[in-house]
């Protein structure tokens, strides 16, 4: 089953996003700065979300591991 059809899936793949997106920024700024609009400008605001809001992201990583790995 696709991460689309899944809902945890899904998840999953939107936090794991937003860390990498919030980890790649923080290493290169340059490179998500270029692209603030159009398609690639999704990258950029999942690196927003991952610095504005990390205390939350870090909160529901963890909440997903403990589901993927005892639920």
């Amino acid at each position: 089953m696709s991460a689309v059809f899944n809902f945890q899936s899904l998840l999953t793949v939107i936090l794991l996003l937003i860390c990498t997106c919030a980890y790649i920024q923080s290493l290169t700024p340059s490179v998500l700065d270029r692209n603030k609009t159009g398609l690639l400008g999704i990258f950029w605001k999942c690196a927003r979300i991952g610095e504005r809001k990390g205390l939350y992201v870090e909160v529901c990583c963890i909440v997903m591991v403990f589901s993927i790995l005892f639920i």
